[in-house]
């Protein structure tokens, strides 16, 4: 299993796995999933890393409904600037594959941020570390585990 299941299995954390068939082909792997399980693009989220100008990298945790207001990000994290880290350096902090990046079970414990609309929820779907594997949990947890702080940081 991967290290975000693990993680949460060592944790004693209640979840749920849900797989779904991958398409290699499609656009945008989070909506892939919120389709494939027939779950609201609002309550599936994406994992994304950011460099702030700084040179530190940083998790923010948003639904894939949403874009990630970078000026949010920047300022929630002290910084000045922010913007999308590239794909390798994402796949070499977390351990993961883009598309497949999950908050949990991360190479390297980086700061994460997660969107306040995960308060609204009772549960919310996270990847669970592969492409086409998603976790449901409480968004309590989620942030417990992840040590994320809670800041506005969709854009819808």
């Amino acid at each position: 299993m991967t290290p975000a299941v693990r993680m949460l299995e060592r944790a004693s954390v209640p979840f749920t796995l849900k797989e779904y068939p991958h398409d290699p082909k499609a656009p945008a792997y989070g909506e892939e999933a919120a389709e494939a399980l027939e779950l609201s693009p609002l309550e599936v989220f994406k994992t994304l890393l950011a460099r702030l100008d700084d040179d530190r990298l940083v998790v923010a945790i948003i639904p894939v409904a949403a874009k990630l207001d970078l000026k949010a990000l920047a300022r929630a994290a002290k910084a000045k600037k922010a913007r999308m880290a590239e794909t390798s350096e994402a796949e070499r902090a977390t351990g993961y594959v883009v598309g497949g990046i999950s908050p949990l079970g991360q190479k390297k414990r980086l700061e994460t941020f997660l969107d306040t609309s995960a308060t609204s929820l009772v549960m919310l779907h996270v990847s669970g570390g592969r492409r086409g594997l998603e976790i449901a949990l409480a968004p309590t947890d989620l942030q417990r585990l992840t040590q994320a702080r809670l800041v506005e940081l969709a854009r819808f």
